[in-house]
């Protein structure tokens, strides 16, 4: 509208100067050396009118011809950016098919084509990594930590390598100079708790885990459960440095944060039976057995009730089923307390709802047969069960790695996760209620588990 205005206002301006020139005529004579040009006053006009757009036409084409080198060089940088970008985001797909040739190509058109180091080495050392260069992926991580603008990226590829290589202390320095830059980072903090933690540094791990959960880098639930781990393990030194009261207060205090640990409920429970509170310790494992139902906390339970007749303890092992009726250890805790009492028919009952026939089922039905009919066939039949052995026992089995193990430890035995290790029915399958699976690092070609606290971490680097 203001353009169509300013036009009507252009042309009633020429309309009217025309109007007024031709409303008064004239002549007009020039003299310029040995010239003399005699005409109107509108010729002089239009003439003028034509120099000037001629002049002004000229003027571009001079400044349009000034510019061409600059237009031209400048259209070929957008055009090589644009085709640099192109390249980036080709490698970055390679990457992401698994493609290292193809990764490594586009990063090398990419290098060429953009003169922007912090992407072209990001790409560079995804492309190392994917085809296994750890060497050339060290040293395009190095570089990036000469760049601030990929400084923290460059260090956690470099955190990532030294896990994968085992070098836990140089990890823990790499993250400490990450925490230097970018102190609230979740992934920092919990990686720097889990190195301090696998290196058995209890009291400073404490000390990270509390900074941790202040950042909210943690939820408070699984903040706990690592605190019940830590103090299981600061009362093992206490206990080795022969001083069993402070560990007695430190498994009484890991028992208080977390019901779920079946060796910390039955020290504990072992303590309190130790100092004549009978009462106490069938209650602490009461509550551990309805968190958790495991063997040792059966056999802490009948230790309480030694003194009873066998009839006596299979009515106190009732508790139990009363407590977690659906868990198979409850049937099996009981059909053990009825075996010993000799109720064959009570303990093969149990066994039965227990469902399925792992080999420690199949070995009580031996146990029942031949007590109750000698060592026969059926028997040795259920002895050849267990020995074959189709359907594994529970056992714990790592969070992280899936290693399976008798044993609970607060490291995992194979990858050294800490707080890893879950008492499961099956122990190939890879559940866990109540606990953390391990967070992953995107970094370069593959994935990296790296120590994500929350009832079971692990810093495993599984494909960089």
């Amino acid at each position: 509208m203001i353009r169509l205005v300013a036009s009507l206002l252009i042309c009633a301006a020429l309309v009217t100067a025309a109007v007024f020139v031709a409303d008064r005529p004239g002549s007009v004579t020039l003299v310029w050396s040995h010239w003399r040009i005699d005409t109107s006053v509108a010729v002089l006009a239009l003439g003028t009118a034509f120099v000037a757009m001629a002049a002004s036409w000229l003027a571009v084409l001079l400044r349009r011809l000034w510019r061409l080198p600059g237009n031209l060089l400048r259209a070929r940088r957008e055009r090589r950016r644009r085709e640099g970008y192109r390249a980036l985001t080709q490698g970055m797909a390679a990457v992401a098919a698994g493609e290292p040739d193809e990764a490594e190509r586009f990063a090398r058109r990419a290098n060429v084509l953009l003169n922007e180091p912090p992407l072209t080495l990001l790409l560079s050392a995804q492309a190392a990594q994917l085809k296994g260069d750890e060497q050339a992926a060290r040293r395009y991580f190095s570089a990036m930590l000469d760049q601030p603008e990929t400084a923290f990226l460059g260090l956690r590829g470099l955190i990532v390598q030294a896990l994968k290589s085992g070098h836990d202390a140089l990890a823990l320095k790499l993250i400490d100079q990450a925490r230097q830059m970018r102190p609230r980072t979740a992934w920092v903090l919990r990686a720097r708790f889990e190195l301090l933690a696998r290196a058995g540094n209890w009291e400073a791990a404490e000390a990270a885990l509390a900074e941790t959960q202040k950042r909210r880098a943690i939820e408070a639930a699984e903040a706990r459960h690592h605190r019940a781990v830590l103090a299981h393990e600061k009362a093992l030194a206490a206990k080795a440095g022969g001083q069993p009261d402070q560990a007695a207060k430190l498994i009484a205090q890991a028992f208080n944060l977390a019901h779920d640990l079946a060796p910390v409920a039955a020290w504990h429970a072992a303590n309190l039976l130790a100092q004549g509170h009978k009462r106490r310790a069938r209650k602490a494992l009461e509550q551990a057995w309805q968190a958790a139902p495991h063997p040792d906390l059966a056999d802490a339970y009948g230790g309480i009730y030694a003194d009873e007749t066998d009839l006596a303890r299979v009515q106190r092992f009732e508790k139990l089923l009363e407590l977690q009726p659906e868990n198979p250890e409850s049937r099996i805790a009981l059909a053990r307390a009825a075996l010993k009492a000799r109720l064959w028919g009570e303990a093969r009952r149990h066994l039965q709802a227990a469902g399925g026939e792992t080999p420690r089922i199949a070995r009580l039905l031996a146990e029942i047969e031949a007590g109750e009919h000698g060592d026969g066939p059926r028997a040795r039949a259920w002895l050849d069960r267990a020995a074959r052995g189709e359907l594994p026992d529970p056992a714990y089995a790592c969070n992280s790695c899936g290693y399976s193990t008798a044993s609970w430890s607060a490291l995992c035995p194979r990858c050294r996760g800490f707080d890893q290790l879950v008492w499961r029915k099956r122990p190939g399958a890879l559940t866990t209620p109540g606990m953390l699976a391990p967070a992953t690092l995107l970094v370069g070609a593959g994935q990296a588990q790296l120590p994500w606290p929350g009832g079971g971490s692990s810093i495993t680097p599984s494909s960089l």
